[in-house]
């Protein structure tokens, strides 16, 4: 079916809706916006759904999210008594979420499988723990993370509470692509509770559960009480989930001094108060933030994103400035403060264990070396960290500790299966504390670990390349590199090639395998620690660079990253 067959179609079958025939008649005479949300379906992986909302096969709307969760439905039914078990519904404070929401949830009722749906919008981190927690066969969130507010998504869990592996969504995907939308109708809402298949969660069932595992995870919580009245500390959900439950958990612990920023507190779809995306990031976010910092006096700001599983902060360094930490930098304070509190208190496990993903710091790997603690790297995305606790679990091997990734996200408990945002502020929090108890600040402490470790810079480039033509060129680009890897980058030789794609590291020594699943990703190992690795994104139409480098010196780290960095982009272009 071409793409003007497709638009009419829409036209035809949703006939009925309003919204749907205003959005298709606005478009009709640009053929450009036409072929881009009718030239290929939504694509449904291991990161579920994302796309801009709107009418159209590429496009998130109330469709594809009826349709996708159908898809889901007869996948979960292939295990009839599992499918029984129910599904978990959240979502945060994007557009439209709270309707996706309910639109799964009474989809899968029609579907026979029970759906339990929070009542109002929950950070992503507690609906992997629901999962677990109400013995759920699989879970769903609405969101679409750190992305512009023009976009939502749909995000699918297993019943460990991680997302979804690529076997699981390659059958997922085979049910959706087998469905006609118009086929996939919800049940009606009064019926689907008079017959007991959905399920309202309120703001007790499983919060408090949630709060008291999280409160756990202190590793010194006579020293944060202690210190609670000391620490001047300004948080900002930018206009998300994490508002309620970052400062529940900060309260509970005894942090007394946390300052939130008003204009940001509020869930706000539009994210009206940010220039650009709700992205914890970006140091746009920090604006507001730092306002406050100023006023109150406080040291430390963190951000958490809609969804609130990622985590940025922001430290006053000795200029009085704020620096931003990078998340790999975020990710190494806290690993660093576990291992060393941990060691000093004797509780540090024989078989401890952290997981980061390839395209995150070798710092960590420094560090862990240093505490005798084993290391596992994983493919990008939280899954495979989730599903590395699990292994450790049936397996007995290894003890986990704390996993991150560059991209923001950190976890430091087994009972959530995703980057967790409460947790992450939580942790940040007890390392300030532990910081000025020392009289020093997290700015300090972070340089403390460079001298001993040496400096480390990574950088991540992304290369948006939209529409049609654009997937098209990062294939082409993949491919060209695949058959063409440079020799050497900077001057630094290429003592290895990875292939994830084809599971391979190559050296002049031979061929060995990854040991990790197949996806298109690169990566060059180069003299004296430093790499760079390429891969398209998985979520957005973008090729992505991370440029890693090292130097006992700082600024000969940093004009290494800065040479090395448009050494790499060269390659893609």
């Amino acid at each position: 079916m071409d793409v003007r067959t497709a638009y009419e179609q829409w036209l035809h079958d949703f006939a009925q809706d309003a919204d749907t025939v205003a959005d298709l008649k606005a478009i009709a005479n640009d053929e450009r916006e036409i072929e881009d949300r009718f030239y290929t379906e939504l694509s449904f992986g291991t990161a579920g759904m994302r796309g801009v909302l709107g009418a159209g096969l590429n496009r998130m709307n109330r469709y594809n999210v009826r349709r996708a969760t159908k898809g889901l439905a007869q996948y979960l039914k292939q295990n009839p008594e599992d499918a029984l078990r129910g599904v978990a519904i959240g979502y945060d404070s994007r557009r439209c979420s709270a309707e996706f929401a309910k639109d799964t949830a009474l989809v899968l009722c029609a579907e026979g499988v029970p759906a339990y749906l929070f009542d109002a919008l929950r950070p992503v981190p507690l609906l992997s723990y629901a999962v677990r927690h109400l013995n759920c066969c699989a879970g769903v969130v609405i969101t679409a993370s750190h992305n512009p507010p023009q976009y939502n998504g749909y995000k699918v869990y297993g019943e460990d509470g991680a997302q979804l592996g690529p076997e699981a969504a390659n059958g997922v995907t085979a049910c959706i692509r087998a469905l006609n939308y118009l086929d996939c109708v919800p049940m009606d809402e009064e019926e689907a509770k008079a017959k007991g298949l959905l399920r309202i969660i309120g703001n007790k069932e499983v919060d408090d559960a949630y709060m008291a595992e999280e409160k756990t995870l202190t590793i010194q919580p006579d020293m944060l009480a202690r210190m609670g009245s000391h620490l001047s500390i300004v948080y900002t959900p930018l206009h998300g989930s994490g508002n309620v439950p970052v400062r529940r958990i900060l309260k509970e612990v005894g942090i007394a001094n946390v300052a939130v920023v008003t204009e940001q507190e509020k869930p706000d779809g539009n994210f009206s108060t940010l220039s650009c995306a709700p992205n914890p990031k970006n140091p746009e976010a920090f604006t507001l933030a730092i306002k406050l910092a100023d006023q109150v006096g406080a040291n430390v700001i963190f951000a958490t994103d809609p969804d609130c599983d990622r985590l940025g902060v922001a430290v006053r360094a000795k200029d009085g400035q704020f620096h931003l930490l990078t998340g790999n930098q975020i990710g190494c304070v806290m690993l660093h403060y576990i291992l060393s509190t941990k060691k000093k208190q004797g509780t540090l496990p024989a078989n401890g264990a952290a997981v980061k993903s390839i395209v995150s710091t070798s710092l960590a790997n420094r560090i862990c070396e240093d505490y005798g603690v084993a290391m596992f790297e994983t493919l990008t995305g939280f899954k495979f960290i989730g599903e590395k606790i699990q292994q450790f679990q049936d397996s007995g091997s290894h003890t986990f500790l704390f996993g991150f990734e560059e991209s923001y996200g950190f976890l430091s408990s087994t009972f959530v299966r995703d980057k967790d945002g409460v947790n992450a502020s939580l942790l940040i929090t007890e390392v300030a504390a532990a910081c000025e108890e020392e009289g020093i600040t997290l700015y300090d402490r972070m340089q403390e670990i460079f001298a001993k470790y040496g400096y480390y810079v990574e950088k991540v480039v992304s290369t948006t390349l939209p529409g049609k033509d654009g997937l098209t060129r990062m294939k082409e680009i993949m491919a060209n590199l695949r058959e063409n890897p440079p020799k050497e980058l900077c001057g630094m030789r290429v003592t290895a090639v990875r292939d994830y794609l084809k599971g391979t590291r190559v050296t002049a020594e031979g061929t060995e395998p990854t040991g990790l699943p197949a996806s298109d990703v690169l990566y060059f190992e180069l003299e004296r620690g430093n790499w760079v690795c390429i891969r398209p994104s998985g979520t957005e139409p973008k090729i992505k660079l991370y440029v890693n480098t090292n130097d006992a010196d700082k600024e000969k780290a940093e004009a290494l990253n800065e040479a090395l960095r448009e050494a790499s982009e060269a390659l893609v272009k």
